[in-house]
């Protein structure tokens, strides 16, 4: 079974952080939208990750990256009505949609996401 990866889950894993074990459990049925992929590398390079260690990084987690298209776009602006008072990104909206679309469950370290009712199943991993 296919499971999405929100930017938070990851960057769990790679910095080695509580719930990152369970990140790592997931890799091989993985996906991401490439919007979250975005996220990740600049959270990395915020990190102080060059763009070859990015590149190390990225090869490394070999995840199945999902396009985030017109549709998916439409989508992900949509949940902003339902996520607003929880303040999503539009990185968690993309992650949302793809997991929606994927009828696939969604891995996140935001605890905000633990109470949200938008027909995804969610996994808080801390």
């Amino acid at each position: 079974m296919t499971i999405v990866l929100d930017t938070s889950a990851v960057l769990a894993f790679v910095q080695n952080e509580p719930g990152g074990a369970r990140t790592e459990a997931a890799l091989a049925d993985a996906a991401m939208s490439s919007v979250n992929l975005g996220e990740l590398v600049a959270k990395l390079v915020d990190r102080g990750g060059s763009p070859a260690q990015c590149d190390e990084i990225l090869a490394a987690l070999s995840l199945d990256v999902r396009s985030h298209d017109e549709a998916g776009a439409r989508e992900a602006g949509l949940l902003r009505d339902r996520t607003r008072h929880l303040g999503l990104s539009l990185g968690d909206r993309a992650c949302l949609e793809l997991a929606r679309r994927l009828d696939a469950p969604v891995l996140t370290a935001d605890r905000a996401w633990a109470g949200l009712d938008i027909g995804v199943e969610i996994e808080v991993i801390r």
